[in-house]
Order: C-alpha cells, then structure tokens, then sequence
C-alpha cells in the first residue's frame, strides 16, 4: 500500500513539474547593475541577495532564469521587464 501511495505521488509530481514554465533574463550591454538589480527586486519579488546572483549570472553567462512557474504567473513579469527595456523570455 506505502508503495502505491508513493508510485501515485511520484507520478503527481512529474505531472506538476510538467506545467511549469521559465522566465529567462538576457544580458544587455547599456543598463547597470543597479537598474537590474532593482528591477529584479520589485517585479520578480526577489531579496537582494538573490537579485545581485541572477545579475551576475546574467552578466558572465549571457542569461538566467530568474523564476519557474505558470506561464500566467510569469507572463506579467516578463512583461514588467519589457517596459523597462530588459530581455526576457518564457520557455
């Protein structure tokens, strides 16, 4: 019985992991830091620790998924980012 019970959690896990979508920042070679990193902070809902590692990622790497989520979810921040002239994209 615990192993049918772990079979269908499992199998509720993949299915939901299968519904998740990425928001991928791209680097840029006019804004500062500061401007992504602030961006990061008030449309991504991210601490500022962890909008200083995207940045940087983002600058040494070319790109990072900043978050994971339904395409609903992600489209408001994608377009967020778009006003304020950075990249992203949904995968």
């Amino acid at each position: 019985m615990d192993t049918e019970k772990s079979v269908r959690k499992k199998n509720q896990d993949s299915v939901g992991k299968g519904n998740e979508n990425s928001l991928v920042l791209y680097n840029d070679d006019y804004h500062t830091f500061n401007y992504v990193i602030d961006a990061l902070m008030e449309i991504c809902n991210m601490e500022r620790v962890q909008a200083i590692q995207c940045t940087y990622l983002v600058h040494y790497k070319e790109k990072c998924e900043v978050k994971r989520g339904p395409k609903k979810d992600l489209l408001p921040m994608r377009r967020a980012l778009s006003a304020r002239d950075l990249k992203a994209t949904i995968h």
